[in-house]
């Protein structure tokens, strides 16, 4: 017999009330942040002085950091309490913030980013606080609202991006991501309470963290770089092998080492092996449809006969439905994870997905049919967002959430960078021709219809992977409080 849900107490509403909205906002500085730079990319190589192919190392090198240091910061937490950790990530976003804002160099710019990138540690701490320190019926809205705040941030900030463009110039955008980082941390700092270190008999493993950072370094850039160096150039096949060496001896030291920065066994059991296999193939669509659906909005539709000849700022609004998808996500996910598990709103986001993206490769004509497509698409975002924390909480101990969920994150990163790398090959790679030549290639209304059709493709792939997952049941709520206690946390067989 299932016992009766407890009433909430004051003291358990007070820590909701605190704890949450501190969390929603860090993630949503980070992805501000971090996607706010892609619409203006092009203006930015011109106020410069760089090559088109150079200015795509602010992105890149964001990737890059976030990719590296989202592990590691989430095992710190993990070793070293979650509340530190999260308070370093996002120092790293404010310190990157006011460098953007104090230079005129594209070099320190650069550096800027990668101290940015440092913010995509927010989210595995985040969700791992939500976890120690919410009464256990209210994990999984949190969860869900967290995670979904990473599609609602990517879409404001697009829309932010081009508001501040329309009355100042680039900086503003930096001055954003200062602003946003500074709330971040004074909320942080006084709302979310110090938190025990819940893997006391942890180690350090630096061999691990090195060898970790090498593999995903080499891989992001050779992916990230394809499109310009030739993907069958020395540089990117030799940086193809590199990470594919590096990260089998990545693999044997973390099988060797007592205290291994990730645990192998963790990451291979199904429910976490196969929920990040989801998260790189959403990320892939979420990355590369925000750029293909930007660049079909901007495209002069008087020159290529279609396209909407829209600003930044215009393009960054017909995205703004996807933000407000994601945000209605979060409790329908939630309550979706509390009634049915997180297998449904996981199939349900690659499904909506897919759908979002077929229809733009059918109907593309109308304003509406981007502000359509757009919101179906956050929809599906947020839902997949929301679910796949719950399926890797209910397969690891609390002591590995922070890990487990940082190499969540890293893969979605991956994904968004090969989800990127493609959308641009398939562009790039059947332009229109005409009598002069401008000072951008315009690709075909055909390219842009293949890439739709491609991102439907992976989202539906996505939202077949959680079929692979075995069957899951209420996790068990004996024991200690902290103990994998939430009954709404799907607890798997893996």
């Amino acid at each position: 017999m299932s016992e009766a849900p407890q009433p909430t107490t004051a003291a358990e509403k007070q820590s909701n009330a605190r704890v949450l909205p501190a969390l929603i906002l860090a993630m949503l500085s980070f992805s501000v942040v971090q996607t706010a730079v892609v619409p203006i990319l092009p203006s930015l190589a011109k106020e410069l002085d760089v090559s088109g192919s150079n200015i795509t190392w602010l992105m890149t090198a964001n990737l890059l950091s976030a990719a590296v240091l989202t592990p590691l910061l989430g095992r710190f937490g993990d070793l070293r309490g979650r509340k530190p950790m999260l308070l370093i990530s996002l120092a790293g976003l404010v310190a990157g913030s006011a460098l953007a804002v104090s230079t005129h160099s594209f070099t320190w710019l650069i550096v800027a980013r990668v101290l940015q990138g440092a913010g995509g540690g927010v989210m595995p701490l985040a969700i791992s606080i939500v976890r120690d320190e919410l009464p256990r019926q209210k994990v999984t809205g949190g969860v869900a609202a967290i995670s979904a705040s990473m599609g609602v941030g990517s879409g404001l900030g697009l829309v932010a991006t081009g508001l501040l463009l329309e009355h100042w110039n680039y900086k503003s955008i930096f001055w954003m991501g200062l602003a946003f980082g500074l709330l971040a941390v004074a909320l942080v700092a006084f709302r979310v309470p110090s938190d025990p270190v819940t893997d006391k008999e942890g180690g350090a493993d630096p061999l691990g963290a090195i060898t970790l950072a090498a593999w995903l370094s080499a891989l992001l850039v050779a992916v990230s770089q394809g499109n310009h160096w030739g993907w069958t150039s020395t540089k990117t096949l030799g940086l193809f092998a590199v990470a594919a060496v590096v990260a089998l001896i990545w693999g044997v030291i973390e099988t060797k080492v007592a205290h291994p920065l990730v645990d192998l066994k963790m990451m291979g059991r199904p429910a976490v092996a196969f929920t990040n296999l989801s998260g790189l193939l959403i990320g892939f669509g979420m990355y590369g449809s925000f750029m293909v659906i930007s660049n079909f909005a901007q495209t002069p539709e008087k020159l290529a006969h279609y396209g909407f000849t829209a600003t930044v700022l215009h393009a960054g609004v017909m995205l703004l439905p996807s933000a407000i998808g994601s945000m209605v996500a979060a409790p329908v996910g939630a309550m979706l994870i509390a009634r049915r598990g997180p297998r449904l709103p996981l199939v349900l986001g690659g499904v909506l997905g897919a759908i979002a993206m077929a229809y733009l490769a059918l109907r593309h004509s109308a304003e509406g049919d981007i502000y359509t497509a757009s919101a179906i698409f956050g929809l599906g975002i947020g839902l997949a967002f929301a679910a796949m924390p719950a399926f890797i909480n209910g397969a690891v101990p609390v002591e590995q959430s922070g890990i487990a969920n940082g190499m969540n994150s890293v893969l979605r990163t991956v994904g968004g960078a090969i989800g990127t790398a493609v959308m641009t090959a398939i562009l790039t790679g059947d332009t229109m021709k005409f009598p002069i030549k401008l000072p951008v290639q315009l690709p075909t209304l055909d390219a842009y219809k293949h890439a739709f059709w491609t991102t439907a493709v992976v989202c539906i792939i996505a939202g077949a992977v959680p079929f692979l997952i075995r069957s899951v049941k209420p996790a068990v709520t004996g024991g200690p409080a902290r103990q994998d206690s939430s009954p709404e946390l799907a607890k798997t067989d893996a």
